[in-house]
């Protein structure tokens, strides 16, 4: 039996079967490095809410083919989901206007699409304006356009891609530096990335480690992140990822805003 607080167990009931007994392992690792962290969290408020907190850990453990790690949950409560830069809030990802309002509000999300439109040749570096957008959105959302009209729909394409959509720091509380949240989580990231090169036959077929932003890329002086090809970028909230060129060149092939053939 486990000493973890009856919130971290019910949450750990919620996750695929293959992922329990490691995501045990690292919230003890977490405790042996910070014996009252779990336990003063779930005294406390934190997002995400309504039992979310490992909801990344959706599909099977073999499945996973790209560990995307970003920096902490959204900071409101119905934007946090459990999974990176995935908001909660949106469903739809057009509209009259361009992208929604809830995309714009995201925007880490609003980012990422503009990337994906980059990556794709939908538009320009240079013109990813409203005026743009506006011209793309009157186009997918077409009867017979080819785009996804939701944000479900893109999380749902990832996830079957083998996205394992985690952050550096699986909570968000807004008294509590980001740094130091990190770095409680630290011995949990090490943990997963461990059990996913056991879980492998040999190290070609090691998930490849997407960072996102500096708490992310912290991750990369940890044992075995080196055995990893990892693919650093800065985080989306900032307007350079847009025109990040390794970011295009990795996403462009798996054309998240296409339906699924």
């Amino acid at each position: 039996m486990n000493d973890f607080p009856d919130l971290i167990n019910e949450a750990l009931k919620r996750v695929h079967p293959s992922w329990q007994p490691v995501l045990a392992e690292g919230l003890t690792a977490m405790s042996r490095q910070s014996p009252d962290y779990l336990h003063e969290l779930c005294q406390d408020e934190f997002l995400p809410t309504q039992g979310r907190l490992f909801a990344a850990f959706s599909q099977p453990m073999d499945a996973v083919r790209y560990v995307l790690i970003g920096e902490g949950p959204y900071p409101r409560e119905d934007s946090a989901s459990g999974y990176c830069f995935m908001d909660a809030a949106v469903r739809d990802i057009w509209s009259d206007s361009g992208l929604s309002k809830q995309v714009n509000r995201a925007t880490s999300l609003r980012n990422f699409v503009k990337m994906l439109l980059v990556a794709d040749g939908m538009i320009s570096p240079d013109q990813t304006g409203s005026d743009t957008m506006k011209e793309i959105s009157a186009i997918a959302r077409q009867e017979a356009s080819p785009f996804i009209r939701t944000l479900p729909e893109m999380q749902e394409t990832m996830i079957a891609n083998g996205f394992l959509l985690l952050n550096a720091a699986l909570v968000f509380r807004p008294h509590v530096a980001v740094a130091k949240e990190t770095k409680a989580w630290q011995p949990f990231m090490l943990t997963v990335l461990q059990a996913l090169a056991k879980n492998r036959e040999n190290l070609s077929e090691l998930p490849v480690l997407i960072l996102w932003g500096k708490m992310a890329e912290k991750l990369i002086a940890m044992p075995f992140a080196s055995s990893y090809r990892c693919v650093i970028s800065e985080h989306p909230y900032n307007l350079s990822f847009i025109r990040n060129t390794d970011m295009q060149a990795l996403f462009k092939p798996m054309r998240l805003l296409y339906k699924k053939r």
